[in-house]
């Protein structure tokens, strides 16, 4: 496939985020204003209570996104107008509301790092009217993003090497579908057909033809012609139009020998992938790639382990998350300030939706190889909790500055962002045991152990 290189990205569209949010957010606002516990000091926790069945890891993706939807959560005119008219919220709410600013802090898991149960992932802190508000939008991107990152790293890890290419933008809604190919190249997939997500966060982009441009011609040999001239014999042929083996000869003769790749999209690609390089081959084709497509997913990928593939072109599965198109992430009260002004922990204690009071920081064990044998996660008195430190050497902070006094780092934000991710789920996942990388259905990789700051 033909590749556009990574423009210079830009910042999405700078639109309000503030009502991708549910009612009772304002609600339970108007209410804590009027009784005066708005601005109590409070903690809220992003975590997930299991992974998805037969998963062993998750994988942290919308970090970046999450920041930019913070900044961006200003209620304008528009805005308010439009709560006044509908009487979601009454008029010092609404007052409120138009001075809103985020001003608290937040910490976290690195984006594209890897997650377990129990794993505390974000840590919103502020007045409960500052960070109470913020649940729904984080959540609806942390969910998102970390499910098709989540599928998108087990695709990678069957791919063992080989490149993985995302175009599910037509699966998708069409804000989800630049999403989810900002979180596929965080879990390593090397390119995205999807031009927005190219534009807005530097993304390598990719694509050249669908079945419709061959059948637009009135024959196979006038469409591949047409295609080279336009775009060098480098380009990549979809030849299983009418009939794989004839299209493949008729694309090296028309291209030649230096033909860039043919691609696959339907039949029985662990058979055809096999003959198509054969043929290659025996044509003097050698150079030609081969890139395969059609409802692809991880169990496809691995089945074609052995076969003479060159790259995967994968849709519908990444962008849905491959069965489990959520993280079960929520977002939790663990502390508030009591009468005596100090943090107390607070929590939920219904059966199977419990949780756990207190502030919390994580770190993960590595025994003398590198590789991983625990979570940490560190509970107990507030102030022991925030000094908290690894006493040794074998313990990783993983939690990091992403907001401070209301102020984004943006070095997790847009291009730069995305990259950083991407280098950092590399590391993580190398850092799991080998068996992790497993399809089949296991507990999760690592133990998450609580200990007493």
């Amino acid at each position: 496939m033909s590749a556009v290189p990574p423009s210079r990205p830009t910042s999405a569209p700078g639109a309000t985020t503030a009502l991708l949010t549910d009612m009772y957010e304002l609600t339970m606002l108007q209410a804590s204003l009027a009784d005066g516990t708005a601005g109590r000091h409070c903690v809220f926790e992003v975590f997930t209570r299991r992974l998805p069945p037969g998963r062993r890891y998750g994988v942290l993706a919308g970090v970046g996104r999450v920041l930019d939807a913070v900044a961006d959560f200003r209620f304008g005119d528009a805005e308010l107008s439009w709560l006044a008219r509908t009487g979601v919220v009454d008029k010092p709410t609404l007052d409120h509301l138009g001075r809103y600013r985020f001003t608290g802090t937040i910490t976290g898991y690195a984006e594209g790092e890897c997650f377990f149960p129990g794993s505390p992932l974000m840590l919103v802190e502020g007045t409960f009217a500052d960070a109470v508000i913020l649940e729904t939008v984080v959540l609806s991107i942390l969910n998102y993003d970390s499910a098709v990152a989540s599928a998108a790293s087990r695709m990678t890890c069957a791919a063992a090497g080989r490149p993985c290419l995302e175009m599910g933008s037509r699966r998708a809604h069409e804000e989800a579908a630049v999403a989810a190919a900002r979180a596929a190249v965080v879990a390593g997939f090397t390119g995205t057909s999807n031009l927005e997500a190219g534009r807005r966060y530097g993304l390598r982009t990719i694509g050249t033809a669908a079945h419709s441009y061959t059948l637009l011609h009135d024959d196979e040999r006038a469409a591949f012609a047409a295609q080279v001239a336009a775009h060098g014999p480098g380009t990549t042929l979809l030849v299983d139009t009418y009939d794989v083996a004839r299209g493949v000869a008729t694309a090296v003769e028309v291209a030649g020998t230096g033909l860039g790749a043919v691609r696959i999209d339907s039949g029985d690609l662990i058979a055809q992938a096999q003959e198509v390089r054969e043929q290659l081959d025996a044509l003097g084709a050698l150079g030609t790639k081969i890139v395969v497509s059609s409802d692809l997913d991880e169990y496809a990928i691995a089945a074609l382990a052995a076969s003479p593939v060159d790259s995967y072109g994968v849709g519908t599965s990444v962008v849905t998350g491959s069965g489990a198109p959520t993280c079960g992430m929520v977002y939790k009260l663990v502390a508030r300030e009591g009468a005596d002004g100090t943090l107390q922990p607070v929590s939920k204690a219904a059966a199977r939706k419990g949780s756990t009071g207190g502030r919390k920081v994580a770190a993960r064990r590595v025994d003398t190889t590198g590789t991983a044998v625990e979570e940490v996660v560190v509970s107990g008195r507030d102030d022991a909790v925030a000094a908290w430190a690894p006493p040794d050497g074998d313990l990783r902070p993983l939690h990091v500055p992403l907001v401070e006094q209301g102020a984004v780092d943006t070095r997790w934000t847009g291009a730069a962002g995305v990259a950083l991710a991407a280098e950092r789920h590399r590391a993580s996942r190398a850092e799991l045991p080998r068996w992790a990388r497993r399809l089949s259905a296991g507990d999760a990789a690592i133990p998450t152990v609580t200990i007493t700051a």
